[in-house]
This record gives structure tokens, C-alpha cells and sequence, in this order.
């Protein structure tokens, strides 16, 4: 559901996939056993979480490199290294 500015009520969202994705979506309902629906609801709940998260870790990072803070090449290659190792 979203607001829409010009009529300043929830409306509805209709949302088109293929064949193939609708077919995914009903198969991963019945293993969870629940709706295609909810699946739907819970991916895009998880999805904007994630990208609002991702956002704020970027403006974040650009805050940081706009006051001049910035790691050496070397501590980002360890940080880099050690994510991929988990």
C-alpha cells in the first residue's frame, strides 16, 4: 500500500511478474505454507530494510570521505580479506 500525494489516502499497489517468477513466488508460498501474497509482502519488507540500510552506510562513508577521513589501501585490502573469509 502506498500514499498517493493526490489523494491523500492509502491506495493500492498492482505489481506484474512473469510467468516463470509467479510460478517461484507460489512455490516458495507452499513450502513456508502460506500466500503468494505474503511472500511478496515479506520479500519487499526485507528488501527496503536492506536498501535503507545500504543508503545510510553509503552517505555515511561519503560524510566521511567529504571531512577527508580515509583508510590506507593496505587496512582496506585486510577488511576486504576478512569479509570474504566468513
Amino acid at each position: 500500500m502506498y500514499f498517493s500525494p493526490q489523494l491523500k489516502y492509502p491506495a493500492q499497489m498492482e505489481v506484474h511478474f512473469t510467468t516463470e517468477q509467479q510460478a517461484k513466488i507460489a512455490e516458495l508460498a507452499r513450502k513456508s505454507g502460506t500466500v503468494p501474497e505474503r511472500v511478496v509482502t515479506d520479500v519487499v519488507v526485507r528488501y527496503l530494510d536492506e536498501e535503507s540500510r545500504f543508503i545510510t552506510a553509503v552517505e555515511k562513508g561519503l560524510a566521511a570521505a567529504e571531512r577527508g577521513e580515509f583508510i590506507e589501501e593496505e587496512a582496506m585490502d585486510a577488511r576486504l580479506e576478512a569479509m570474504f573469509k566468513r
